[in-house]
This record gives structure tokens, sequence and C-alpha cells, in this order.
């Protein structure tokens, strides 16, 4: 195998270890990771954790009127019961995670 071959070669099986790393950034990923327990995996709050909080569903109408700016403030402040996740996530983390949000709202 010529250097080049050799070199592209590596390249390629380095990146491939990268992907799985890369995909737990996506908002689903760290959504499911760190929400989904309580808010449930569909975002409706049927979960116990939601019920005994008496959590919101995320199709709820305030829900649904919430901003992006506001979901993020939470998210990053903590409200209630749910824990800041300012300085665990990062802004883009956050904005990731709002946007999957929004997908489970339709």
């Amino acid at each position: 195998m010529n250097s080049g071959i050799k070199a592209a070669s590596m390249i390629l099986l380095a990146a491939s270890f990268a992907m799985p790393a890369l995909a737990q950034t996506s908002g689903e990923a760290v959504y499911k990771a760190k929400c989904a327990l309580c808010h449930g995996a569909d975002g409706l709050a049927n979960t116990p954790a939601a019920k005994s909080m008496k959590m919101l569903s995320f199709k709820d109408p305030s829900m649904l009127k919430a901003s992006d700016a506001r979901f993020a403030l939470t998210t990053r402040n903590g409200e209630g019961k749910m824990p800041a996740y300012n300085g665990k996530l990062t802004d883009a983390q956050i904005k990731d995670v709002i946007a999957y949000i929004r997908t489970l709202q339709k």
C-alpha cells in the first residue's frame, strides 16, 4: 500500500471513531440523555417524574407559545425542580435541543 493510500485509510479510520462522539451532540441525543427521563421520549410529560412535578407537555398551548429564548433561559438556569444546565451544555447544544423539542411539538 503506498503512503498516500495508507494515510487516507488512517484518516478515514480515525473519522469513523469520531462519528459516534459527533452524533452524541445532536439535539435528539442530548434530549434523550438529559431531558427524556422527566419530559418523556415524546415530550408529552407522561412520566412518573413529570406527573409528580406537574410538568406540562411540550404540546401544551403555553409551551407551544414559548419562545426559543424562554426555553434557552429555562434550560440554562433551571426552573422549579428542573436543574440548571449552564456549564453542562453548550449554547449550541441548547439550541439543538430546542430545535428537537420543536419537532416533538408537531
